[in-house]
């Protein structure tokens, strides 16, 4: 088994647990929080500081994740002006 699938395996999608998105070894932090986190400037210490039951491999298997979806998702122009619309909304 390679190292990548090793790491995806920490991440899992559980209907009953933030309601499907995917996350961190079953608990309740998603994908999208760790990348969020990144994009607002945090770091990797601020980040296992503050959620101290992450791992550097949960940090990994996040990015790894989020960049295999994003590799294969493909948005027009339009698309993803909706999107960006729906994120300031939020």
């Amino acid at each position: 088994m390679s190292q990548d699938q090793k790491l995806l395996e920490r991440i899992t999608v559980d209907p009953a647990i933030l309601g499907g998105k995917p996350c961190i070894r079953g608990m309740r932090i998603s994908v999208e929080q760790i990348v969020r986190w990144f994009a607002s400037g945090g770091s990797e210490a601020e980040l296992t500081s503050q959620f101290p039951f992450l791992e550097t491999d949960d940090v990994r298997a996040a990015l790894l994740y989020a960049s295999r979806v994003s590799s294969i998702t493909r948005m027009s122009g339009e698309a993803l002006n909706r999107a960006a619309a729906l994120d300031d909304a939020a």
